[in-house]
């Protein structure tokens, strides 16, 4: 891989999650405003028709990427400003989940504020597409997570599906069990870098 696709693949593994970081002399910060990162939460059981998916939007609060040497993507985002969109929802069910979802229950975001990811490999998927390869840092558990990264006007998009049970969170449920969510997430984001 030339140091160009390299550069280019870290710049792309930025999009999945930050928490302030100051900028090095040999990164670049992503562009925040422009950058987005939405996670999708499924429903499931046998009386899921009752219940509806999530759609819950995670804020980028700083993210960098490290051009010196071998290209490193790192990002930090803050738990406790993930916001439930869920706009078939009425406020107060929004307003409920949202509560859960930050709660012990599921992120225990008072205890574990941190969402981390860093970069270990970038791989060549093709033109201006990357899989890439790093430690992500949710729920006070680490674990390694693959992201698909591709890179199109001028905006690296991709996603990743993680397991809510890897990190040690278990999938909420109600109603008895009848209605819950699926142990998978779908993670999808664009990142973009200043101009």
């Amino acid at each position: 891989m030339t140091n160009t696709a390299c550069r280019t693949l870290s710049i792309a593994v930025w999009a999945f999650l930050i928490v302030s970081t100051p900028a090095s002399p040999a990164g670049r910060r992503i562009d925040v405003n422009r950058s987005s990162i939405h996670v999708h939460v499924y429903k499931s059981g046998a009386f899921s028709t009752f219940g509806h998916n999530h759609d819950v939007e995670a804020p980028i609060d700083s993210g960098e990427v490290t051009e010196a040497g071998s290209s490193i993507v790192e990002l930090h985002l803050n738990a406790r400003k993930l916001r439930v969109l869920d706009p078939e929802a009425s406020a107060h069910t929004r307003d409920e989940i949202q509560k859960t979802m930050e709660g012990p229950q599921v992120l225990d975001a008072e205890r574990y504020p941190e969402i981390h990811f860093r970069s270990l490999k970038i791989q060549s998927a093709g033109t201006d597409h990357w899989l890439v390869t790093g430690n992500l840092d949710l729920h006070g558990q680490t674990r390694p997570i693959t992201v698909d990264v591709t890179l199109k006007d001028g905006l690296y998009r991709g996603s990743a599906i993680l397991q809510q049970t890897a990190f040690g969170i278990t999938p909420v449920k109600v109603a008895g069990g009848t209605v819950k969510v699926k142990d998978d997430l779908k993670i999808e984001f664009q990142i973009a870098l200043p101009q």
